[in-house]
């Protein structure tokens, strides 16, 4: 499979997503549900499905894992440096610390899928679940001083953490689901990605292009560029091969999350800056992708 045909379905179905946020004249409450849906109901069942059927080989996986906590600390760190850097104001700097390590879940999965199959979904998985409480607890405490809700709470009850803790264990406890719940997962687990691909697309926003554009651009040439040139290197260092070397490459290189976004809004930080830098991230991935994924052989 060539890039081209990996990238383009892709992005064509985010460009979908806009297009219907703007001339299907559906209600601006449809896309929060949407959202919804696909956060609480689609997508903890592809993870679940993914992992519960897989054969995971802890000992392979734990040298990918270690890369992973290396590299977000590196993503955090630089997201610190972007203040002395810019002296942005402070619910700007609060929101846009996120864009250098907040990864775009949806457009990984469907990614990983693509290029490893169900083995990069299980490998994904477990590195989505473990690197989302530690991107969760940097951008939340980072917004804290603006926020009254409970983090703690929100983290521990994050669906994409249970359901790929609930995917671990049923694997490693060797159970099988009856055939008929298993179906029916499988069914929500197909229609989870063109999903969330179009929900990222509804999600772009163009409001704030002009502003703080130093640390706009930062925060997207760093996600986009140097966080997988670091998640290369330590890959290479620790010897990782095949889809464990892939994959926190990839995971590295992927635009912003949209959820960084719905994270600064919801917690008093300036959400017009963290808007641009997801559109940006997620126009400009239509060519850093390639580019990362011809580097990796494909």
């Amino acid at each position: 499979m060539t890039v081209a045909q990996i990238i383009v379905p892709i992005f064509l179905l985010i460009l979908l997503g806009a297009a219907m946020r703007r001339w299907f004249g559906l209600r601006d409450e449809f896309w929060p549900q949407l959202d919804r849906l696909i956060y609480y109901v689609f997508f903890p069942a592809l993870l679940f499905h993914t992992l519960s059927h897989f054969t995971i080989d802890v000992g392979a996986a734990a040298p990918m894992m270690g890369v992973a906590t290396l590299y977000i600390a590196a993503g955090i760190l630089l997201g610190l440096l972007a203040k002395p850097l810019f002296h942005a104001p402070p619910k700007v700097y609060a929101a846009t610390f996120q864009s250098t390590f907040r990864f775009n879940s949806y457009v990984g999965l469907s990614i990983a899928g693509s290029l490893h199959g169900t083995t990069g979904l299980a490998a994904i998985g477990l590195l989505m679940g473990f690197m989302v409480p530690i991107a969760n607890v940097a951008s939340v405490l980072m917004l804290a001083r603006h926020s009254e809700s409970h983090w703690l709470r929100e983290i521990m009850l994050n669906p994409l953490i249970l359901a790929t803790a609930g995917g671990i264990a049923f694997s490693l406890s060797g159970l099988h689901l009856p055939s008929m719940f298993n179906s029916a997962l499988g069914l929500l687990s197909q229609a989870s990605l063109p999903m969330g691909l179009i929900a990222v697309g509804s999600a772009l926003r163009l409001k704030g292009l002009h502003q703080q554009r130093g640390t706009l651009w930062y925060g997207v040439l760093v996600k986009l560029l140097l966080l997988p040139a670091i998640a290369w290197g330590l890959a290479t260092l620790f010897g990782l091969e095949g889809v464990y070397f892939n994959i926190p490459v990839l995971m590295a290189a992927l635009p912003v999350s949209t959820m960084a976004y719905v994270l600064a809004t919801r917690m008093g930080g300036d959400g017009d800056t963290i808007a641009a830098q997801v559109v940006l991230s997620t126009l400009l991935a239509a060519l850093t992708l390639p580019l990362w994924l011809f580097l990796l052989g494909f």
